[in-house]
């Protein structure tokens, strides 16, 4: 039986920018139950054919999210467990799904076991609870001890997930998020410097509450293969097709995102049986509007993100093309709050939300789409072309990146009919002939999606 991701359009929501939350948690203001936001959006999920939501950090935290605090506590500024619980369960309630950050690689200094330490020292039964936590020297913080941190970065205070108190209170905290507010998955965070034996222990108690649990980590370099396998996750976000995106239009060269798609899911693919997590932006890269020289290249883009093997996920606002750039380190530019009546004006491509409505239409009604092999047709500087089979279907994808209009002949497989009917493009059609199909325009920035019939 097929996993309900690899039907799966994500929507990504980093929610304390999306609800417009202070950036910093004293931990003693009243709760404001700001992801209630997040309801009025439900509609337009709908209208991006949305089916699955990503939900970034909720728990307690001292500034992003990726500071946990308590990981029982929804973050006040977001509101409180019930909060959570009634937004989840409206999602569920519009046949949307439901994935959370799993933040486990480390905690914030404000996590409480970490507070323990500072107030006790020595005396604290949780000294063992942090990678490297040693008394002799002093910390960043001048704290008498030093720690280990995630990547320098001395406000994330490393776990030691090898020890059985650790495993014990994050195993129970998601025990309790799939209890309490019906989860259907989480999204590791930095799941590529996590212990794989943890991961394996987390992938078994989480499918043991829930079989079709869904498991995605974050992991930018490296084999995907080593994370998601059959015994430890289900997917990886795909960084390397991320990359080939948008530089493959900068650049005016396909070769390289047709390169990765060869080897990820050609015939001889390494990943052609894993539903990678796709994406053309997220809450710590740069804009897709803002990566891309060409804002009209946006188009060819998501036709590309919609019709490549994967699980395609929208990051909120770029449905518009909404910019965004990273400045000196800071993030929040690219987390910035959206109020529903007021963001499709935020972004200069006010159609582009239909368009991709349109691709998940097509994406969910294609059986070759969503679950079909990858095969490349024909590869040009500023066109790709390749068809997406099944034993039942056969979709070709053409996509033309170039300032002009251009004709196009294709070898289209056979044994799946004698005909190409464009699904992006309603009413246009092209015979095959002898294994073969003209196509007498594929218009700029454009792209044809078409069904052998």
């Amino acid at each position: 039986m097929t996993h309900w991701a690899w039907d799966a359009i994500f929507y990504h929501i980093y929610p304390l920018g999306f609800c417009g939350a202070p950036p910093k948690n004293d931990f003693c203001s009243p709760v404001v139950p700001r992801l209630e936001l997040v309801s009025d959006w439900i509609p337009h999920l709908r209208n991006l054919g949305v089916n699955a939501l990503y939900l970034g950090p909720v728990f307690e935290s001292g500034a992003h999210g990726y500071d946990t605090a308590d990981y029982f506590q929804v973050d006040r500024r977001l509101g409180n467990n019930g909060t959570l619980s009634q937004l989840v369960s409206s999602l569920h309630e519009n046949d949307i799904r439901v994935i959370l950050d799993g933040v486990f690689h480390h905690v914030g200094r404000d996590f409480w076991a970490f507070l323990h330490i500072l107030d006790h020292q020595q005396d604290s039964p949780y000294c063992d609870w942090f990678q490297g936590l040693s008394f002799g020297r002093h910390s960043p913080y001048d704290d008498p001890f030093s720690y280990e941190a995630w990547n320098g970065h001395y406000n994330l205070v490393k776990l030691d997930l090898q020890n059985p108190d650790v495993k014990n209170h994050l195993f129970q905290a998601v025990e309790m998020w799939i209890r309490e507010f019906d989860i259907n998955g989480l999204r590791l965070d930095a799941a590529d410097y996590i212990d794989l034996n943890f991961l394996k222990e987390l992938a078994r108690i989480c499918r043991h509450a829930r079989p079709d649990f869904w498991l995605v980590c974050e992991v930018i370099h490296g084999d995907y293969r080593k994370w998601a396998n059959p015994e430890t996750l289900d997917s990886v976000t795909n960084y390397e097709c991320y990359k080939g995106l948008y530089s493959s239009h900068v650049d005016k060269n396909y070769f390289e995102i047709a390169y990765s798609l060869n080897r990820q899911f050609g015939e001889r693919g390494i990943y052609r049986h894993l539903p990678l997590h796709s994406f053309a932006d997220n809450h710590d890269v740069d804009r897709i509007a803002s990566s891309l020289r060409k804002p009209e290249h946006l188009y060819p883009l998501y036709c590309l993100l919609f019709a490549m093997p994967g699980v395609p996920s929208i990051y909120y606002g770029s449905e518009w093309g909404i910019e965004g750039k990273k400045k000196n380190g800071d993030d929040s530019p690219l987390r910035p709050h959206l109020d529903l009546s007021t963001a499709s004006q935020t972004g200069r491509h006010h159609d582009l939300a239909k368009i991709i409505g349109k691709l998940s239409k097509i994406r969910r009604g294609s059986e070759a789409l969503k679950y079909g092999h990858y095969r490349q047709l024909a590869v040009r500087h500023e066109q790709l072309a390749f068809a997406r089979q099944t034993s039942n279907e056969c979709v070709i994808v053409l996509v033309n990146a170039a300032d002009h209009a251009i004709p196009f002949e294709l070898s289209v497989p056979a044994n799946y009919g004698n005909q190409l009917i464009d699904m992006l493009n309603p009413g246009e059609s092209f015979p095959i002939s002898r294994g073969k199909a003209e196509i007498d325009v594929v218009w700029p920035h454009w792209a044809r999606i078409m069904l052998v019939t």
